[in-house]
């Protein structure tokens, strides 16, 4: 398949909306009237419950690492992959069915890097726990996060599962972060302001 199909395909995934989805079909309310604004797992849990909000994050989870699996049975090229990884990040944060308006990317993104690079998401995901146990803000622990993703995926290569070709997976990784810290710049603003929602 042409890669650029393979990049659709993951824009359009990425696009299903199942925090939207969710929230309507048992609220019949819009989820990005809530909160944050945003279609993700923490905004969801608010409006609809625990349960939702679990429920989101495992298809968003999904949906993220099924858009790189595609890409990696149909094509098998490291660039089309990464281009499919960061499509279907901004698929998710910016959905064409809700007038571009998603969730903040976190665990689409958890979800491209479960399948490509395992252990700098476990490592990623460990200082994402220290900091929402010890400020109780999922927001500041989700852009930490993603910052340090390039790091780890680096550190991996290096003493983990050595690459041939970094460049494709560090892209990945950096836009990937750069794509989240982005969608959290309400966030951003709320934290300078000492007015954002703790868990």
């Amino acid at each position: 398949m042409q890669p650029f199909f393979l990049v659709i395909i993951a824009y359009l995934l990425g696009s299903i909306s199942f925090g939207y989805l969710i929230v309507r079909g048992k609220e019949g309310a819009d989820v990005r009237k809530t909160g944050s604004g945003g279609t993700g797992a923490t905004n969801v849990s608010r409006r609809a419950g625990k349960a939702a909000g679990v429920l989101t994050l495992v298809l968003d989870a999904l949906k993220g690492a099924a858009a790189v699996l595609i890409a990696q049975t149909l094509s098998g090229n490291g660039w089309v992959v990464t281009a499919a990884g960061v499509a279907v990040i901004v698929g998710h944060i910016f959905p064409v069915w809700l007038g571009f308006r998603g969730g903040k990317g976190v665990a689409t993104g958890a979800g491209v890097f479960l399948m490509l690079m395992p252990v700098a998401l476990l490592c990623a995901g460990v200082i994402f726990l220290a900091i929402v146990l010890s400020t109780r803000y999922v927001s500041l622990g989700s852009m930490i996060a993603a910052a340090t993703i390039p790091l780890f995926v680096w550190l991996q290569t290096v003493f983990v599962a050595r690459s041939t070709d970094l460049r494709p997976l560090l892209t990945a990784a950096i836009a990937g972060a750069l794509l989240i810290i982005f969608a959290h710049r309400g966030n951003i603003e709320r934290l300078a302001r000492g007015t954002e929602s703790q868990i």
